[in-house]
């Protein structure tokens, strides 16, 4: 009676047993995913390579990726701009290499299963999961890091794909070329092997192929420009405010760039308690390095409180492509004092009057007395 019942329990443990080893083979097997027929997704299944795979054929080519800046590659000092970058896949297939197989007739089963794995094989110009990240090597300009890393997750060879940075130029950037950098990595399938009818024993179904991928990394190149333009600097300020009164200001305006500002006129903007009748003056050329000076009258109220005043100004000039343009805000710093106190024609008339009137009374005091003392002297005699 024991006999069977300890047949029966080495049937289950060498039951347990094959599962075990092969769960253990799958475990410690690299394979790449598996295609599926019932829909594009790539199953990521891990199973053994050999014995459940065959290579029929072995295609050569890769992705090859390029980037450009999609519009004007120029920009200027201080503005924060929007680039866009179109990555294109120029990748292609050099050729094929047939590995396994009778090759018998074009109707053969095997020929069947190499041709539908050679067709398969033609995606390994195809990128997947890419990823760009926007780099900046010089201080002048920053890249937004909200928006410095950007993904694709598949672009076709002849397809492109348009990315969108930001950037913000800083103001005092030198004109001149640079240079931005965007690192790319992703994956391209680099082989297609057809599944055997022996992964059924795997419990696996209606998977046809595997594929490898590699990842690639590259950085490529985009070139961008700052474009040359005069900057102007209130370098010198002479004069003060009165006030009551119309005073001239003198100021020196400095263009610390490389450009010339062709008929350049400097405009103050004034505002209440200050008032000028001519707000425009006209300085002409500015070369790299000149200066120019412009008088400016500018009143100031006589109850103006008595503090150095910031007057706006700037200006405005034509550009190297014969365009208006005008510089940034330029602050002039002028200060402003107190009058000196001066007795008004009024307060003259006051004093006049005052002192006529104590004439009068004291001169009539004086009649009055010598009245008095004539009538006294009559009476003595």
């Amino acid at each position: 009676m024991k006999e069977p019942r300890n047949q029966a329990t080495q049937k289950i443990i060498k039951t347990f047993a094959i599962i075990a080893v092969l769960f253990a083979v799958i475990s410690i097997t690299a394979a790449p995913a598996l295609g599926n027929d019932n829909n594009d997704d790539e199953v990521n299944f891990i199973i053994p390579e050999h014995g459940y795979t065959v290579d029929y054929y072995r295609s050569y080519g890769e992705p090859i990726i390029q980037a450009s800046i999609v519009g004007d590659p120029e920009f200027k000092r201080g503005e924060i701009a929007g680039l866009q970058v179109k990555i294109v896949n120029k990748g292609y297939i050099e050729g094929f290499k047939r590995l396994n197989g009778d090759q018998g007739g074009d109707n053969s089963t095997e020929e069947l299963l190499a041709l539908a794995e050679l067709e398969e094989e033609e995606e390994c110009t195809t990128t997947k999961d890419l990823k760009a990240t926007l780099v900046s090597e010089t201080e002048y300009i920053e890249v937004d890091p909200v928006t410095s890393v950007q993904d694709v997750e598949e672009i076709e060879t002849g397809h492109t794909q348009t990315l969108r940075f930001t950037i913000k130029i800083d103001g005092d950037t030198p004109a001149g070329n640079y240079e931005l950098l965007l690192p790319v990595s992703y994956e391209y399938q680099a082989n297609v092997r057809t599944v055997t009818p022996e992964v059924i024993n795997l419990g696996l179904t209606n998977t046809e192929f595997t594929r490898e991928y590699k990842t690639k990394n590259t950085v490529l190149s985009l070139p961008v420009s700052i474009e040359s333009e005069p900057k102007f600097e209130v370098t010198e300020v002479s004069g003060n405010l009165k006030q009551g009164e119309t005073q001239v200001v003198e100021v020196s305006y400095t263009n610390t760039r490389e450009i010339t500002a062709e008929d350049a006129m400097a405009r103050i903007i004034v505002m209440s308690p200050l008032s000028t009748e001519k707000s425009i003056v006209r300085l002409g050329d500015i070369g790299p390095g000149e200066s120019k000076t412009a008088l400016f009258e500018i009143s100031a109220d006589q109850d103006a409180v008595v503090k150095k005043y910031g007057i706006d100004s700037e200006i405005k000039y034509i550009d190297e492509e014969g365009e208006t343009s005008f510089s940034e805000n330029l602050k002039v710093n002028v200060p402003l004092e107190a009058s000196e106190k001066k007795i008004s024609i009024t307060g003259i008339a006051i004093v006049l009057i005052i002192l006529i009137a104590l004439y009068q009374i004291i001169n009539m005091h004086r009649k009055r007395n010598q009245n008095n003392e004539n009538s006294s002297g009559d009476d003595n005699e």
